[in-house]
């Protein structure tokens, strides 16, 4: 297919113009279903391309997403792309959190909507049948090279070459996407912290028992920065989080006494389904990815980097960020500056609290290590600004500068010093 175009510039999209996605996940559909509306409401042709190698439908690929989608991303799923939530596919709704550190644990729950526990393949499958019928092409392939040229793009597939004005990086973190754009622009994928991702059927008087909040867990393991437990309709999915972690760290965790008190009658585990506890290997990012702007390209959500500090709301920040990519290739244009002024401007939101979560992510790891977190859950427990930093931390509701704004005050630090004294019998 070749490529007619208005001009050979940098200018913003205009008809004829056309896209390559690669990547068909919640961030690449969004940045289609944008185009696709905001390029119509301008009067303009322009067309949309999503190459995407899996097959979301009939699960054919299991996704390492533990698949709790919370607020706003009701809001811009209906309002800005216009597809009505999936509220059909959920497995569950998550009404609180009990966040397990040290020796105590504390039960979290806020005042706002609720998050829903679904299946991220089904998630994926609905906004890529979505973007297709808002007129997106589907292309069933994985690229596997791409040239850059002063008034085009070319990306190679397993099937046929596709020419483009712009690309748009929504692989997440695909190694052999990383690859191409590693050696043709410079491209370095951010930073990850790596995952081990299980499941296990306790049956249903096992998930009523359990109910509807997702079990945290801060363990004092050097090597495992924390885990959770997340009810999904008939099953609880379970993972970990590290730099480096593994099978034999996920045994361990699973033997933890905490762990085990949550799971119920975890003592029969694998009896109910012969799927139980088969591990799946997963990463996500930590940080930023470098030079992920530049004429003719850029990334959205995880290739990014651009995803909340920390941990939490992936979906939400690729959709953000896929929706604020397509505005500025239609609004600014498709060069290097116009990315790194309009682009990065728009993400300011997510850009400014890194900061704040990565010293967030070292203060709970020091915190854990040193055993602090019982003094810290037991003051949460009489100050209401603190057991709602806890939950904002937790639930990913409020961004990591407000938690650390409200959780460092003084009157907190008195609250925490007064749980130590109590605790140590001072």
């Amino acid at each position: 297919m070749n490529v007619s175009r208005a001009g050979s510039g940098l200018e913003p999209l205009q008809d004829g113009s056309r896209v390559v996605i690669l990547g068909g996940g919640p961030g690449g559909v969004a940045s289609a279903i944008t185009l696709k509306r905001e390029a119509q409401s301008a009067g303009r042709d322009v067309e949309v391309v999503i190459v995407e190698g899996k097959q979301f439908v009939g699960e054919q690929h299991y996704n390492q997403c533990v698949g709790v989608l919370s607020p706003p991303v009701d809001v811009l799923l209906e309002k800005e792309l216009g597809i009505p939530f999936p509220y059909h596919l959920q497995r569950g709704i998550i009404t609180g959190y009990v966040l397990h550190a040290g020796r105590r644990q504390i039960i979290l729950d806020g005042t706002s909507e609720p998050s829903v526990a679904l299946r991220r393949v089904q998630f994926d499958a609905y906004m890529l049948d979505a973007a297709h019928e808002r007129g997106v092409t589907i292309w069933q392939a994985r690229a596997t090279d791409i040239e850059f040229h002063a008034d085009r793009v070319v990306v190679y597939t397993e099937n046929l070459p596709l020419e483009a004005d712009v690309v748009i990086g929504a692989f997440g973190l695909d190694e052999g996407s990383a690859a191409i754009f590693s050696r043709t622009v410079g491209y370095r994928p951010p930073p990850t912290l790596s995952s081990i991702v299980t499941k296990y059927h306790p049956g249903e008087a096992g998930i009523t028992k359990f109910g509807s909040r997702i079990h945290a867990f801060l363990p004092s393991s050097p090597r495992i920065e924390f885990g959770a437990i997340t009810p999904k309709g008939n099953h609880l999915t379970i993972n970990i989080a590290g730099d480096s972690v593994d099978t034999a760290l996920m045994d361990d965790f699973l033997a933890f006494p905490e762990t085990r008190r949550a799971l119920p009658d975890f003592e029969n585990a694998g009896r109910f389904n012969s799927n139980d506890l088969r591990y799946f290997k997963g990463r996500f990012p930590r940080g930023l990815a470098r030079h992920f702007t530049g004429d003719r390209f850029v990334m959205v959500g995880d290739a990014a980097g651009l995803v909340r500090a920390f941990k939490g709301k992936g979906v939400t920040s690729a959709i953000q960020t896929g929706i604020r990519a397509a505005r500025v290739i239609l609004r600014d244009g498709i060069s290097k500056s116009a990315f790194q002024s309009r682009y990065y401007s728009a993400n300011a939101d997510i850009l400014s609290d890194l900061p704040y979560g990565q010293a967030m992510r070292h203060f709970t790891i020091l915190a854990a290590r040193l055993g602090m977190m019982d003094p810290i859950l037991r003051a949460a427990e009489h100050n209401p600004n603190l057991y709602r930093a806890l939950f904002d931390a937790v639930s990913a509701h409020r961004s990591y500068r407000e938690v650390l704004q409200e959780g460092l005050s003084w009157a907190t630090i008195r609250a925490v010093g007064g749980a130590w004294l109590h605790l140590s019998g001072i």
